[in-house]
């Protein structure tokens, strides 16, 4: 069975969505609206802005949605997906191409998700670094020690695990890792800490979002950066998108347990076409992977 992956913040490449854009009619159309809803050239800044202006995550959250879609858009039949996951932000995308979500409905909440969330990283210093070379079991129980606000952020592959928190915690997490046997510590070139406490402003504000937005029920399985588990209810798709601002993307135990439910080939859609790939490869090479 395919499985479709959808990418978040990191995999966003100055150019992206230009080659589409130019050759489908139905990606321009989409650009388009896309501006109008967001009120700004969000196309001109994805064709021509530099990184550090796709950077910004009230620009880096939109772009990446749609990116995303137009790729879906421009597959037009290939894409047959029997069950989709995001990694963070991608999880709105999955829910777009589920069908759970609209497209204009999509990108509003990606707005108002990328706003609260670049509001909320306003509000007091944090950070995120990754951490590689060491088990999840060791990260964690190093930041369970620690006095300041740390934790695990993404478990993204077997030896790589990202964790977030306060300047101090974070530096402090690296530290410890590192004369635990940690191959590398690094921190992030990050608005904030995403996927942790320091989230919570945005989770308020995101709340008021998804009340005001409609979800249909799955067309396929989508599973959950919170707890790794299709579901296809959406009332239950709406309670995870909300509780996975302040929780960790559990990517790891997602791709195994789409691997569990009959997963052989794994297509990432958008954005640079590596990232989620190189994951799913050092979680199990067995696996196919494409990118469209």
């Amino acid at each position: 069975m395919n499985a479709y992956l959808f990418p978040g913040q990191g995999s966003q490449f100055p150019g992206m969505g230009k080659d589409l854009f130019e050759s489908n009619d139905e990606v321009r159309d989409m650009f388009l609206q896309a501006n109008e809803i967001l009120g700004y050239d969000i196309a001109n800044i994805m064709f021509h802005g530099s990184e550090d202006d796709l950077k910004q995550t009230r620009i880096t959250q939109p772009a990446m949605f749609l990116h995303s879609i137009a790729s879906v858009i421009a597959a037009k039949e290939k894409f047959v997906p029997a069950m989709v996951a995001g990694h963070s932000l991608g999880e709105i995308s999955a829910l777009t191409a589920a069908r759970v979500l609209d497209f204009e409905s999509g990108l509003r909440l990606v707005s108002a998700r990328a706003l609260a969330m670049q509001d909320a990283c306003e509000i007091e210093e944090s950070t995120m670094a990754a951490i590689l070379g060491m088990s999840d079991e060791s990260v964690e129980q190093i930041c369970s020690e620690i006095e300041a606000s740390v934790s695990p952020a993404n478990y993204n592959c077997p030896g790589q695990i990202v964790i977030s928190g306060s300047k101090d915690g974070v530096t402090t997490a690296i530290e410890k890792c590192l004369e635990n046997g940690a191959l590398k510590a690094i921190e992030l070139k990050v608005a904030g800490a995403f996927h942790s406490i320091f989230m919570e402003p945005a989770q308020k504000k995101l709340a008021a979002a998804i009340r005001h937005t409609h979800f249909e029920t799955a067309l396929c399985p989508v599973y959950q950066n919170v707890n790794a588990l299709p579901a296809m209810d959406p009332e239950v798709l709406k309670a995870s998108l909300l509780a996975q601002l302040t929780a960790p993307v559990k990517w790891t135990q997602t791709i195994r347990q789409m691997i569990a439910d009959g997963a052989d080939k794994f297509v990432e859609v958008g954005g640079n076409g590596r990232t989620l790939i190189t994951f799913v490869k050092k979680i199990d090479r067995t696996k196919a992977t494409e990118s469209i």
